[in-house]
């Protein structure tokens, strides 16, 4: 028997491995009121490299959390943002793949190759025809040659990764995922179904599949963009999906996956009215914001607490631009804006709860500072044990801010009264 993923799941990360717990609790939590969303957890190997930890690491802090709080709906282990380069470390832990083809986006292949894919799958008549949207699409042969010039090489590198989790794991026993989100234009919803018809035809049984939105998807901020414009695409390509997986043979889970960056709360109302309109499930992957809620924690334990997230602050404008490099295309920092190392001295832990916790109706919270120490985990790693024996001592200040994070602002925003 395949493994599915459910209607609803959430994908959370947490780069230290200190808050599987905290985290569960939020689920919990929701479960409790009626409405049960799958936890993923996630982690790069980008994540891991700067962390000094291996994807085993991700599946005991998971189980362990399971079996600490007795969970019973399940969960997944994410090998998150994988290519054939950086797969194998991952094969043995996880059951979850987000299979990364952004980077053979726009991948010149043969014209004839391309050719050939447009006279496959073009439809007959020039136009597709999705239930739920008013408007067919055309769908005719130069449309598919567009875009098969544009994605092809992407889908290719797609089965090639694919077939080699197939491999290790077999067909049926993962998740697939297959992102295409860290790119420089949003795919069309056209463009989507093109994507998912060669999908097929690799054989690959994606499950989640995401695109890029329009707008801005900055790291544990808020969406920069047009609410109203990203529920049309998000409908869209919602009612795409679907199609495609009753029409292509692809999995009837088959979903789309937002990856947020976190904190999109301006969309979250909007994806939560699809998901009511049209039945369908979503996955959305969030970013290492259990870490700022670790460093909220300590702030407000004050003493040793407080002095950690002051040196991290310390070492982020004195390392910005190394610390920002990684994350140049999803991050937007006024740096004139930001409080300077005198500043900060004046403040006391609740200041410094207050600029760094995302709450946009309070005066103090600093948009900036946020995404500058979200990006500047580096600096806890290089910390070590100093900072990992603050998590354990603090725990009940840490434990709570993750848990309301993560249920009050994302969870019930996204799924809460949904059947």
């Amino acid at each position: 028997m395949s493994m599915e993923l459910p209607r609803f799941s959430f994908g959370i990360g947490d780069r230290f491995g200190h808050e599987g717990e905290a985290q569960l609790a939020a689920f919990e939590a929701l479960a409790d009121e009626g409405v049960v969303v799958t936890p993923v957890w996630n982690k790069s190997n980008r994540e891991h490299r700067i962390c000094g930890t291996r994807p085993e690491s991700v599946r005991a802090e998971a189980e362990a959390a399971v079996q600490a709080r007795g969970w019973r709906h399940g969960c997944f282990v994410d090998a998150d943002h994988v290519g054939l380069a950086t797969l194998e470390p991952f094969l043995a832990s996880s059951d979850f793949f987000t299979i990364d083809v952004a980077d053979a986006m726009g991948q010149p292949v043969a014209e004839a190759e391309a050719e050939a894919f447009a006279m496959r799958h073009a439809e007959r008549d020039g136009w597709l025809r999705v239930p739920g949207l008013v408007d067919p699409l055309a769908a005719d042969r130069e449309v598919a040659l567009r875009v098969a010039r544009k994605s092809l090489a992407a889908v290719r590198e797609a089965g090639r990764i694919f077939r080699r989790i197939a491999e290790h794991k077999g067909e049926g026993g993962f998740v697939a995922e297959v992102s295409m989100d860290e790119t420089d234009a949003p795919q069309t919803p056209i463009e989507l179904w093109f994507i998912l018809r060669g999908l097929a035809e690799e054989g690959v049984r994606v499950q989640t599949i995401a695109p890029r939105f329009s707008g801005a998807f900055h790291k544990g901020v808020d969406y920069v963009g047009d609410p109203a414009r990203f529920e049309a695409e998000f409908e869209a390509d919602t009612r795409i999906a679907r199609h495609a997986a009753s029409s292509l043979g692809l999995p009837r889970s088959l979903k789309l996956s937002v990856h947020s960056g976190s904190d999109k709360f301006a969309l979250y109302p909007r994806i939560r009215s699809v998901l009511a309109r049209t039945g369908a499930g979503v996955h959305v992957k969030t970013a290492g914001t259990t870490w700022l809620e670790e460093l909220i924690g300590l702030a407000e334990a004050g003493g040793d607490g407080l002095e950690l997230c002051m040196e991290f602050w310390r070492g982020a404008l004195a390392r910005i631009d190394e610390l920002c490099a990684p994350y140049a295309n999803v991050v937007a920092i006024d740096r004139g804006g930001l409080p300077s190392v005198e500043e900060l001295a004046r403040w006391d832990g609740e200041r410094f709860a207050r600029a760094l916790r995302h709450e946009p109706r309070c005066l103090e919270y600093d948009r900036d500072l946020r995404q500058l120490l979200h990006v500047s985990f580096k600096l806890a790693a290089e910390a070590g044990p100093r900072f990992t024996a603050a998590l354990v001592r603090h725990r009940a200040t840490i434990a709570p801010n993750v848990t309301h994070n993560l249920l009050v602002r994302h969870l019930r925003p996204l799924f809460a009264g949904l059947r």
